[in-house]
């Protein structure tokens, strides 16, 4: 059960930087699914944020592409991205040091005031630009505010991605990251 749940929410994952819908996701989709974020918080990607968060996803696609012993401009089918994906950062170690600097870009980017808060609005415009439907975003973000105070830390959705992209756990609160699975 646990590969099958690891490979969903994998799946889910490939859905969401496959924006046009081809099966394959290439590097420039990543980057779009960076764009998209940048342009719903009006966040240029050369600001200190936006760089963080270009080069944390940049730094992504370089560790698939190296797991899976390719070269950067090579498409990645869905298999190919599950593989890569599990190899890097779900059972390998450069989640720590690759992907997490990018969720920390991203979570970031959702603290637009630097509060360390973010609120349900800043929640909806992330999960948007990840083309989550819109009736799924505020069971999305009430499941992971476990304390009912009406908004996450930068920590907690850090520690939500976390738990979505490396939990085996069915009742992870980060399984509730993009929605119900």
């Amino acid at each position: 059960m646990a590969i099958d749940l690891l490979n969903h929410k994998l799946d889910r994952a490939f859905d969401h930087i496959d924006a046009s819908g081809n099966g394959v996701v290439e590097r420039e989709d990543l980057l779009g699914l960076g764009a998209r974020i940048l342009v719903g918080f009006g966040e240029s990607p050369t600001s200190v944020t936006g760089a963080s968060l270009v080069d944390g996803f940049d730094g992504i696609w370089a560790t698939l592409s190296q797991a899976l012993e390719r070269d950067g401009d090579s498409g990645l089918a869905r298999p190919d991205f599950r593989r890569g994906m599990t190899a890097a950062f779900v059972r390998g170690d450069l989640y720590d040091p690759v992907f997490r600097p990018a969720t920390v870009a991203v979570a970031e980017l959702c603290d637009a005031d630097g509060d360390g808060k973010i609120g349900p609005a800043e929640f909806r415009t992330m999960l948007c630009a990840f083309g989550v439907a819109y009736d799924d975003v505020d069971e999305a973000f009430d499941r992971l505010d476990r304390t009912g105070r009406g908004s996450l830390t930068v920590d907690e959705l850090v520690l939500a991605a976390a738990d979505y992209y490396r939990s085996e756990d069915p009742n992870a609160a980060g399984n509730w990251l993009y929605g119900p699975l």
